[in-house]
């Protein structure tokens, strides 16, 4: 099986984060990059089909430079090959990095392609579907076991109050989901064959984003708590409030 995981870099969730000057863009200085956490369960189940079907498992990322150490990091977990798309933007758009990543899909040999549900950066949930409908292929979202079955893939997706079982042919285009699995540690050996696993710089193709962003703001800090009183005698008060400031009831 010829396997592709398109993996994107992303600010380490723990990170404080700071708006740059420009108002447009996050602040780089002291930020950690890390493999987007719904990827690394892509990546995990892509290496456990290789262990079980054979093939080859191929890192494709679109990014600067920099995004060569989350990739170099899924070269150490197991994956065979790596693949940078030199980003030319400082930002854009699902679409836009949905045709830049299709683009190269289309040349290289694909038996399954998989993305993580979603970026934890932007939340958007569209880049996996976005590029299946380019590329013509069956997609299915928030998988949460996957089945090889000869020519199809048997995929579990959890529903709305209750589990989804779908029979997708290949090649197909599938997102992975937190449950999926629980993604592997790396090891020494695993370190150092990486470093001398080779990761191919492409150009892209020039693909100008339909968004753009305007302004980017941190939220409003949160007002100080509000103590209205002690025992039951402060529940009418409470109630009160709660209607009329908050609003929530």
């Amino acid at each position: 099986m010829n396997i592709i995981i398109c993996l994107k870099s992303v600010p380490d969730t723990a990170t404080k984060v700071k708006v740059a000057a420009d108002q447009k863009s996050l602040d780089a200085a002291g930020v950690q990059y890390i493999i987007n956490p719904y990827d690394e369960f892509a990546v995990e189940e892509a290496l456990r089909m290789k262990e079980k079907h054979g093939g080859e498992v191929t890192v494709l990322s679109l990014g600067s430079t920099n995004a060569s150490k989350e990739i170099r990091s899924a070269l150490a977990m197991g994956a065979d090959r790596g693949i940078l798309l030199k980003e030319t933007l400082p930002w854009r758009d699902g679409l836009s990095t949905a045709k830049v990543l299709a683009g190269q899909l289309k040349k290289l040999p694909h038996d399954l392609i998989w993305f993580g549900k979603q970026a934890v950066d932007q939340d958007q949930s569209q880049v996996g579907l976005m590029v299946a409908t380019l590329l013509g292929l069956p997609a299915v979202s928030e998988v949460v076991k996957v089945e090889i079955n000869g020519a199809s893939a048997v995929v579990h997706r959890e529903g709305e109050g209750a589990k989804e079982v779908f029979d997708v042919p290949l090649p197909c285009v599938l997102t992975a989901q937190k449950g999926l699995n629980e993604p592997r540690l790396t090891s020494m050996k695993g370190i150092m064959a990486a470093k001398k696993k080779t990761i191919e710089e492409v150009a892209i193709e020039a693909v100008e984003p339909k968004l753009r962003i305007e302004k980017m703001e941190l939220p409003a800090p949160r007002p100080a708590g509000k103590i209205v009183g002690q025992g039951k005698e402060a529940v009418p008060e409470l109630i009160r409030l709660l209607h009329e400031e908050a609003k929530v009831i």
